[in-house]
């Protein structure tokens, strides 16, 4: 594991390839892109133990669509 801080991604699409991401900077949310849109996910009181050790959980909480 390396030094950077990680959360998990709890909730959202099924197809969404990566659960454990950087800790979002400068805002607390996270946001990702994915099929032409984001989604956002926000932090919990909880943790979950993974392969790259235990890590706040951040829930999907909505979608955005990217203007055209």
């Amino acid at each position: 594991m390396n030094d950077m801080a990680k959360v998990f991604l709890e909730g959202g699409p099924d197809d969404l390839s990566e659960r454990i991401v950087p800790t979002p900077s400068p805002g607390p949310d996270v946001k990702i892109r994915l099929r032409g849109g984001y989604e956002h996910f926000r932090p919990t009181s909880r943790h979950t133990d993974t392969s790259e050790g235990r890590l706040p959980v951040y829930e999907w909480w909505e979608r955005t669509e990217i203007a055209e």
